[in-house]
């Protein structure tokens, strides 16, 4: 297939998520062009045939234009709601006290179905629950396990049908996987994906089962919106292929002056390791309506890009939004905008990890300093399973990163990763040989022009994953 010259002038990857304002071939190629690396399937809405209608048209748009592009299956997960009141609606008063049981009738201003005996079971007097996204706060006066809850209303307000209730302070015995997970990534894997977004992850196990389900056909994006993910942080970053700081229900969960902090302490953990990270929810929200951004939200986009962020996500904004296009565009021109300040770069080299003790990162860590010694173009990395790139990225070199592979599974996969330019090339069968492909996709994609130096890295044998043991200087001719 032939190949369009679209080299991003930026680091930091943006995920857009897909939805009834975005799913024509023609605005998901235009929101490819704006700037998307990674479109989103959000599971939470539409049918499985919008979905697959949405993943083949990804695909048509990447064969047309030549590009990887990553597709990312976030699941819905547990979603846990009260039950339906006989008026539709009630208004609940500070002080006043509220039952919930398991009863499905109708409720009322007194008392409300609650279909969920895991939180029954598992609450304790002083207990919070959170109900409409935090509007609503009550306080467990009385547990009577396996059957109802007495709370007192400590935040009163309005109390419609089907409502979300979080438990914040409470570790709740249910998997991450629901039926309906389990069905969606039964029919979406098959079809071909590169990372599946794991909601609501309270403990390792939760990541366990997603990754032997997935059975390596897709990475797994654990989001983090659970105090209990992040009190489990390092067991679970152990074990996850990628992170996103999915602030919306982390923001309802944890005190909001908590959430920059928590956003930083992931960031920061996920770069140590060299695992992407993204950061969402809320970057854009006022574009739903509006063709431009708040001086605020802007703000919050630059703030990703400084704290070191692989993508930043833009979700109802390019799903349902009046203007997908521009919000991408922005968001696209806010990053590249701060990747161009000298204090950007400063504070990107400050905060970068020590090398881990191995060959991989010795190597890596050396492609860095090498490249910015000799003011090389580019690094390229050959990669079989984007190890070898993963590693680059780690080190947030001053020059782009050309992940060159030959399998398009791997090429889609390094789409999140800071940095990389990924495209996919023919086997190599020598250091020679790999030489020259690597300086031929630099002059394709307009990273050099003949006269300059670029940095290759690779392992040696060639198609043995986990080897990287290889750097070379190469003249461009």
């Amino acid at each position: 297939m032939a190949r369009i010259a679209l080299r991003r002038y930026r680091r930091t990857k943006i995920i857009a998520t897909l939805g009834p304002a975005s799913s024509t071939p023609e605005i998901i190629e235009r929101l490819y062009r704006a700037g998307a690396d990674v479109f989103r399937l959000n599971f939470s809405h539409g049918s499985h045939e919008d979905h697959a209608a949405r993943l083949a048209t990804i695909r048509a748009v990447e064969e047309k234009l030549g590009r990887p592009i990553g597709v990312l299956a976030d699941v819905q997960g547990p979603k846990l709601r009260v039950g339906k009141f006989g008026a539709g609606r009630v208004t609940l008063a500070a002080g006043q006290r509220f039952r919930l049981d398991l009863s499905p009738t109708p409720g009322d201003a007194r008392r409300v179905q609650l279909p969920h005996p895991e939180i029954i079971e598992a609450a304790r007097i002083g207990t919070t629950l959170l109900l409409d996204d935090g509007k609503l706060r009550l306080r467990v006066v009385h547990a009577r396990a396996g059957d109802h809850l007495e709370t007192e209303v400590v935040h009163g307000g309005a109390l419609s049908d089907r409502k979300g209730v979080n438990v914040p302070d409470v570790a709740l015995p249910i998997p991450a996987l629901t039926e309906k997970d389990r069905a969606d990534l039964d029919f979406i894997l098959p079809l071909g994906i590169e990372y599946v977004g794991l909601s609501f992850v309270q403990r390792p196990e939760d990541v366990e089962e997603a990754k032997t389900i997935a059975a390596g056909r897709a990475l797994i994006m654990v989001k983090m919106e659970k105090p209990q993910a992040v009190e489990n942080l390092d067991a679970i970053l152990a074990l996850t292929d990628c992170v996103m700081v999915a602030r919306g229900d982390l923001g309802v969960e944890l005190p909001t002056e908590d959430v920059p902090l928590v956003q930083k302490r992931l960031v920061r953990a996920a770069r140590r390791l060299g695992k992407p990270v993204v950061v969402a929810t809320q970057m854009l929200e006022s574009m739903i309506t509006a063709p431009s951004p708040t001086r605020a939200e802007a703000s919050d986009v630059a703030t990703a890009v400084f704290d070191g962020a692989d993508c930043v996500m833009l979700s109802a904004e390019t799903a349902a939004g009046q203007y997908p296009i521009e919000a991408v565009d922005i968001m696209s021109r806010i990053v590249a905008r701060v990747e161009d300040d000298p204090h950007w770069r400063a504070s990107t080299d400050a905060a970068r990890p020590e090398p881990e003790r191995s060959s991989a990162d010795a190597i890596s860590a050396a492609a860095r300093q090498v490249a910015y010694t000799i003011g090389a173009e580019a690094i390229a990395t050959f990669t079989q399973t984007g190890s070898t790139t993963l590693r680059v990225a780690r080190e947030r070199p001053d020059c782009p990163i050309l992940g060159l592979s030959t399998s398009l599974t791997t090429a889609r996969r390094l789409a999140c990763v800071w940095g990389v330019h990924p495209l996919v090339v023919e086997e190599v069968h020598s250091m020679t040989e790999m030489v020259r492909r690597a300086t031929r996709a630099a002059i394709a994609e307009g990273f050099a022009r003949a006269g300059q130096e670029i940095v290759v890295t690779a392992g040696v044998p060639f198609g043995t994953p986990g080897t990287t043991n290889a750097l070379r200087v190469a003249a461009v001719k």
